[in-house]
């Protein structure tokens, strides 16, 4: 009899499984029928109540954006030029100091004569004696006491008495060093009693004006820049320059895949120096852009950033866009149509193509 009952509840438990499994959803691993996944809040809302999904928006109008381009970089002078001898001998005299400003043509050093006058002297001499010479014999030859031989070979060491005054002239010269360029001299000099070798230097002189600011500029950007493009220099030492652009390099440095770009600063007072670190602002081209709040951005299904807008028919449509930069009250993005009634609030609860009830911002209801 006990046994009879343990049949008898077994099939009425299996019959009641049976017509479960019949009548009702059966749910294998967390996963259900589509039809009763959870959807969207814009559409749980719709199906609640004869109401569309509410979501505020703002009116997008695009502006003139003129965008501002950073270079760092460093001074550079105009011209920095090491000054050398062109002879050999001790220094005497140093009319200029270190730090002080000298023009073209200021003496900078000057080095013993030693017998350079003198050798001046005995060079004058021979070429009077040469000339006498070679006046002599072409009077002969006119008479033709002479050959014309005779006359060509003094006129070659007529020319030969000429270069050699000329040649010690110019080593005499040599003993007087002057600055090839205005600027300031740089330290060190040569010393007052040194000997200053041929070749060696007694002076490094530096062009501070116009200073010149250099960068390098990415690939990316080097089509935005032009010759004589205005610019502004901020030195890290706090000076403000005003310039313009005077050299785009031709070529990428192959490491960097950067141009080199100088900027011509004028310098008068010599202000700005050498070697700063420095940074350059070139205003580029206006553009067509949005100023957006951060917060309205969101992503589509394929990753993409953008916002969520409403079109005419109050649908929602997702539009990828491109950062341009940012600013204290908001960033500006690229890619939008000229106007766009952009979700503000609300844009994460709807998908592409829903039909939404738009509330603009009081701002514009106001209006």
């Amino acid at each position: 009899m006990r046994v009879k009952f343990s049949y008898l509840l077994a099939t009425g438990i299996a019959a009641g499984i049976g017509f479960w499994m019949y009548s009702g959803t059966m749910v294998i691993g967390g996963v259900g029928d589509s039809e009763h996944a959870t959807p969207p809040p814009a559409l749980r809302v719709s199906q609640a109540s004869t109401e569309t999904f509410r979501v505020q928006v703002e009116r997008l109008v695009a502006q003139d954006r003129r965008a501002v381009l950073e270079v760092r970089g460093r001074t550079e002078a105009e011209a920095t030029v090491a000054v050398r001898s062109k002879t050999t001998d001790d220094v005497v005299e140093r009319p200029a100091q270190e730090g002080a400003h000298v023009a073209a043509g200021d003496v900078l050093c000057v080095l013993d004569k030693g017998s350079r006058q003198s050798r001046i002297l005995e060079a004058k001499a021979a070429l009077a004696q040469a000339q006498l010479d070679h006046e002599a014999a072409t009077q002969l030859n006119s008479k033709g006491f002479t050959a014309q031989t005779r006359v060509a070979a003094l006129q070659a060491q007529l020319d030969a008495a000429k270069a050699r005054l000329i040649e010690a002239e110019q080593e005499l010269e040599h003993t007087v060093i002057r600055s090839p360029i205005a600027g300031v001299i740089q330290s060190p000099m040569a010393e007052i009693g040194a000997q200053l070798e041929q070749g060696g230097i007694c002076a490094t002189v530096v062009d501070a004006d116009p200073m010149i600011a250099i960068g390098e500029v990415s690939e990316l950007n080097i089509s935005e820049i032009s010759l004589d493009m205005p610019a502004t220099v901020t030195l890290v030492t706090g000076e403000s320059l005003n310039g313009k652009v005077r050299y785009i390099s031709p070529t990428a440095n192959p490491d960097t895949k950067t141009f080199r770009i100088e900027i011509e600063l004028p310098n008068p007072d010599g202000k700005a120096r050498d070697g700063v670190t420095a940074v350059t602002k070139l205003e580029l081209a206006a553009e067509k852009a949005h100023k957006i709040s951060p917060a309205i951005l969101t992503l589509n299904d394929a990753g993409q950033v953008g916002i969520r807008a409403v079109d005419e028919n109050n649908k929602t449509v997702f539009y990828p866009v491109k950062v341009l930069g940012g600013e204290q009250d908001g960033m500006w993005v690229g890619g939008l149509p000229d106007e766009v009634v952009a979700i503000t609030v609300g844009q994460e609860y709807v998908s592409d193509g829903e039909l939404v009830q738009p509330v603009f911002e009081t701002a514009e209801v106001s209006q």
